[in-house]
C-alpha cells in the first residue's frame, strides 16, 4: 500500500476511506463498468443504458467528480464523462478476481451435497 513500514496518518486514513465509500454504491460500480466499456459519455446517455433516472445518475457521477475518479468535459451543451483515474479499475479486477475465486471454493465445497426440500428446512416436518 504505502513505500514505508509506517502507520498510515489519520488523515490519509480519511481519504482512503473516501475512496472507498465512493466505490462502494452499486449504480457507481455500474457508472464506473459502463464507462470503462463506451468510454465517454454523457449523463442521458449512461442513464439509458443503466435504465436508471437522470437526476439519480447526475447525482452519482458528481460524487464521482469529487473524489478525481471521474473527469467531465463539454460538448456544445452536453456535460461528458469518462474515467480519469484508472487505478480504480485495477481495483475492480483485483476485486472480481477475489470474489470469482471465493464463488469456486465455495462451489467446491458444495459440489457433493445435495439439497432436498427436506434438508433445507428441518421445521417443516414438524409442521405436518
Amino acid at each position: 500500500m504505502l513505500a514505508s513500514d509506517a502507520p498510515i496518518p489519520g488523515d490519509l486514513a480519511a481519504l482512503i476511506a473516501a475512496r472507498f465509500a465512493a466505490l462502494a454504491e452499486p449504480t457507481r460500480v455500474r457508472i464506473l463498468d459502463l464507462l470503462r466499456r463506451e468510454g465517454e459519455l454523457s449523463v442521458g446517455e449512461i442513464a439509458e443504458r443503466l435504465g436508471a433516472g437522470y437526476a439519480n445518475v447526475a447525482k452519482h457521477l458528481g460524487l464521482l467528480h469529487r473524489e478525481r475518479i471521474v473527469g467531465r468535459s463539454k460538448d456544445g451543451t452536453r456535460v461528458m464523462y469518462r474515467i480519469v483515474d484508472l487505478s480504480v479499475l485495477a481495483l475492480c479486477e483485483q476485486v472480481c478476481g477475489a470474489i470469482e475465486q471465493q464463488h469456486a471454493e465455495l462451489t467446491e465445497l458444495l459440489s457433493g451435497r445435495q439439497f432436498t426440500a427436506a434438508a433445507a428446512d428441518p421445521h417443516e416436518e414438524e409442521s405436518r
